[in-house]
């Protein structure tokens, strides 16, 4: 598949890279600073150069014409609530609209564990921003005709892969971010995996079996 890998200079985005490259997927990995490019590069994805907190729908689908699926691993990383809401909801948001313009078909989002529009987080709590802004363009993908699959890692760890997460749990744990871009890859590929939401830990059954749901 052609690939936009939206957020591409991230820490799980730049683990996926070379699993979805090694896959015999092309990866068109979005950045915003040309200074990162030789970092994506490394990964085996093309660096593509946009700013997708400023593109407009013309913008959006020059930048996804010719792709076969989206992967968002994109964020602001908190901290200013206007920028959270102009990225993390409003920019997803258009990139949904785009894909399903230009025949995108295949969505996946990367959220959090906790994500829901009844996320319980209180307006005085910096996270709630967030939150809010991740439920919406959540909710929102559901609502399209694409391919989706939002998936829901839970608190992100920098250990090694185990190549083995937990689909079961009730409550957030961690996740090694290894494993993460594991469960990026073979949701690429996993057609049992379209319209769900996916939310996981680190755990003990192997990746593949798990979103096949043969585990």
């Amino acid at each position: 598949m052609e690939i936009a890998l939206i957020g591409g200079h991230g820490k799980v985005a730049l683990l996926a890279a070379p699993l979805l490259v090694q896959a015999g997927h092309t990866v068109h990995a979005v950045i915003r600073n040309p200074e990162h490019a030789e970092e994506v590069e490394a990964t085996g994805a093309s660096p593509v150069l946009a700013d997708i907190e400023t593109l407009d729908a013309g913008g959006w689908d020059a930048l996804l014409e010719g792709r076969d699926a989206v992967i968002w691993s994109a964020g602001a990383g908190g901290g200013d609530p206007a920028r959270t809401i102009a990225v993390d909801q409003e920019a997803a948001i258009a990139s949904m609209e785009s894909a399903q313009r230009v025949g995108a078909r295949r969505y996946l989002m990367v959220s959090y564990f906790g994500a829901a529009l009844d996320h319980g987080v209180p307006e005085d709590n910096p996270f709630h921003t967030y939150a809010e802004a991740k439920a919406r363009a959540d909710e929102h993908l559901r609502g399209t005709a694409l391919d989706w699959t939002v998936l829901g890692p839970s608190g992100l760890t920098l250990e090694e892969p185990t190549g083995r997460i937990d689909l079961a749990a009730a409550e957030a744990g961690t996740v090694s971010r290894a494993n993460v871009a594991r469960v990026i890859a073979a949701t690429a590929e996993e057609p049992a995996t379209v319209g769900r939401t996916v939310r996981f830990n680190d755990g003990d059954t192997p990746i593949a079996e798990g979103l096949a749901g043969t585990a």
